[in-house]
């Protein structure tokens, strides 16, 4: 099937595990795609995905990857260093954690290509490297990560199979459907026709701090991950050993927690421009290209959108083809938009900041579609 093409990049060794669980084969006179699926649709994608592995978009260039790494590696140095030869004041620190800042979202790109299995030809380049970067550098689990994103790749924006919906329906409301349906039901954890305004003091700055911090940990140590919390502690031991020898405790908790939450804002911003503005409700049991492309939209390219959000301004491209190397992208979104016109579906692509706007305005019209349905129905 197409999600199994789409995820795995050595499918030979893959099959070999899934070989005990066939259970037989469709008699020929049996439809091989169910009634909700676009027979059309999935053919063709199927011969562009047979296009793109000839043009040798699925290669990873890394030198690209490489030089990524070098000035992730070179911005977490320089932030220690502007504290350690300028001291102390506000303007030093302020500078440290800018650039600290930078060298970790950057870090959180770079170790999403590795999830991904897009850095490596070999996967266990890419599991290697994904520890150390994800582990090491940013003191998240790896296998946190991939356990979540996955879920989340297999069923974008579909409530209740979708983790990264899952702040609907307890902090916000999401998607028009659910929203009324929420209404109907007078079902009220936060007052929702004010989500937008607090949308901005919450799930930017705070969700990296609070949620995502306890989460992996907790997942790593209630799953067993011991080679991921070994790995994590490092990151801890670095930060607090070489952060400590230049600043007090209580100044040291300040600028983690500071840089988190700067962290947090960018990496929110980033992510969910893409998926929020989007089609959001249950499964629809879809054909893979259409479950990626209701819940997807892109941004506009430039070299600073590329490098600002990791190239997943083309989320459209990475939902098809989450193994493709970013640096791809731009190749193949010619392709995937000339697939979308020919089926007349809408291929969305918007300025940055009309993207981050596009957050606060479905937010807000959710909220007030749950308010109308909440107060008449």
């Amino acid at each position: 099937q197409d999600a199994f093409v789409a995820f795995h990049v050595d499918k030979a060794l893959v099959s070999k595990y899934l070989k005990p669980l066939q259970i037989g084969e469709l008699a020929p006179d049996q439809p091989s795609i169910e009634p909700t699926k676009n027979k059309m649709l999935v053919e063709d994608f199927r011969e562009l995905r047979a296009t793109v592995e000839k043009m040798g978009l699925l290669k990873p260039n890394q030198l690209f990857f490489f030089l990524h790494l070098a000035h992730i590696l070179l911005l977490d140095t320089a932030a220690w260093l502007i504290l350690f030869y300028f001291g102390t004041s506000l303007m030093p620190i302020a500078v440290s954690l800018v650039v600290l800042t930078i060298s970790q979202v950057q870090a959180s790109w770079l170790q999403h290509d590795l999830g991904h299995l897009s850095v490596f030809r070999k996967a266990k380049w890419n599991h290697l490297l994904h520890k150390f970067v994800m582990c090491h550098l940013i003191g998240a689990s790896a296998n946190w990560w991939t356990l979540l994103h996955s879920q989340h790749h297999a069923k974008p924006n579909c409530f209740q199979k979708d983790p990264d919906i899952d702040m609907h329906p307890f902090l916000f409301t999401l998607g028009k459907k659910l929203s009324v349906e929420l209404g109907i039901k007078k079902t009220k954890y936060m007052p929702y026709n004010h989500q937008h305004k607090y949308f901005f003091i919450t799930l930017p700055p705070l969700l990296f701090p609070t949620y995502f911090h306890c989460h992996t940990f907790y997942i790593a140590y209630t799953k067993r991950y011991w080679v991921d919390l070994a790995w994590m502690l490092t990151f801890y031991i670095r930060f607090f050993y070489t952060y400590g020898s230049l600043l007090e405790i209580k100044s040291v908790l300040a600028y983690y927690f500071t840089f988190r939450m700067l962290e947090s804002s960018w990496f929110v911003w980033v992510s969910q421009m893409n998926h929020i503005p989007m089609d959001i409700y249950y499964d629809k049991n879809l054909d893979w290209v259409s479950t990626q492309l209701q819940a997807t939209c892109n941004v506009e390219q430039s070299l600073f959108n590329d490098w600002f959000t990791g190239h997943l301004n083309f989320q459209i491209e990475h939902h098809l083809f989450p193994t493709m190397p970013r640096h791809n992208y731009w190749k193949v979104a010619p392709l995937v938009k000339s697939l979308c016109a020919k089926h007349g579906i809408e291929y969305q692509c918007k300025p940055l900041l009309t993207a981050f706007a596009d957050i606060v305005h479905s937010l807000k019209n959710s909220g007030e579609l749950w308010l109308d349905a909440y107060l008449h129905k």
